[in-house]
């Protein structure tokens, strides 16, 4: 905006040190401290009132952290910081559409709030992949057309910082991996993201590195991979009924602990490839399923969950 500072170039997109923020007796973000640097895909993940929506709010301007600070691209951004505004874009669950306008014409609208031209709309159709639904009144597009042009009017005014909230909740399937793949193409141009989903497999997928939040703490911070490395959760080798009892199983070299899932037995194993030579020794290895860890496997071992 003209007059306003222009932002920093440089250092961390997202500096978060000792952020606290309470409702009453509930400590709803308690002593969180992380940096996001510039162009990541960052996660953050936990249950409901883990605290991600009061954290984001604190991130956006919306709310002012108890204790310690909050800076993105190097600026407050509370009380709300007008040089900030056109450097974030936010897409919620619940965005609000000008639902009578085309799909084009809510673009433009919302390009124009920010003193942009229609090119801005256009250029946001392409991105999201929408410029064939151009035409489409809002009220008419799908379910998974309207959360690309939610993430559209967040990108019009092609900001430096996108938040995107559960970007792909209540998708059917098909819609869920089209959107997947539209939010790897906005990965791929470099913009730093903070993204919330309760789909780890998406997560797993997409982000760089993620956050695991409960009780307004953070349990784990660190890429999918590293997270799963460290965790030792280990492979599971689904054995079909009748092949093995559960006490020859738990006897096999390599097996860490066995359950009883649907009558079929499940090693678990942190030694996958002396598991599943005990197992051959035993028989056919035929129909057995391996699962390796996921990112899945390693919330719920955080969060205290049992486990198939």
């Amino acid at each position: 905006m003209k007059g306003e500072p222009m932002p920093p170039t440089d250092g961390p997109a997202i500096v978060l040190d000792a952020v606290s923020k309470s409702y009453g007796e509930v400590r709803a973000v308690d002593d969180i401290s992380v940096s996001i640097p510039r162009g990541e895909f960052f996660g953050l993940l936990g249950p409901n009132g883990a605290g991600k929506t009061t954290l984001i709010e604190m991130i956006e301007g919306l709310r002012t952290p108890d204790t310690g600070t909050v800076t993105v691209l190097g600026m407050s951004p509370a009380p709300r910081n007008l040089a900030l505004l056109p450097q974030i874009g936010v897409q919620t669950q619940r965005s609000a559409f000008f639902t009578r306008l085309t799909a084009r014409e809510h673009l433009v609208t919302v390009a124009a709030l920010y003193g942009l031209p229609t090119s801005a709309a256009d250029r946001a159709l392409e991105l999201v992949g929408l410029t064939s639904s151009n035409d489409v009144r809002v009220t008419n597009v799908s379910g998974g057309q309207r959360q690309r042009l939610a993430i559209a009017s967040a990108l019009v005014h092609d900001p430096q910082v996108i938040f995107l909230d559960e970007p792909t909740a209540a998708l059917d399937p098909q819609a869920r991996r089209d959107l997947g793949q539209m939010l790897r193409e906005l990965k791929a141009i470099g913009k730093t993201i903070v993204y919330t989903t309760h789909h780890l497999d998406e997560a797993q997928g997409l982000c760089d590195r993620v956050a695991i939040l409960s009780g307004g703490r953070i349990l784990a911070l660190d890429s999918p991979r590293e997270l799963i490395t460290r965790s030792g959760v280990g492979t599971r080798l689904v054995v079909p009924p009748g092949r093995l009892t559960l006490e020859q199983a738990a006897q096999l070299d390599g097996v860490d602990g066995v359950d009883l899932e649907d009558d079929a037995i499940v090693l678990r194993t942190t030694h996958t490839a002396r598991a599943l030579a005990a197992l051959g020794a035993q028989g056919s290895l035929d129909d057995v399923e391996t699962r390796p860890a996921t990112l899945e496997d390693v919330y719920l071992d955080l969060m205290g969950a049992p486990q198939a």
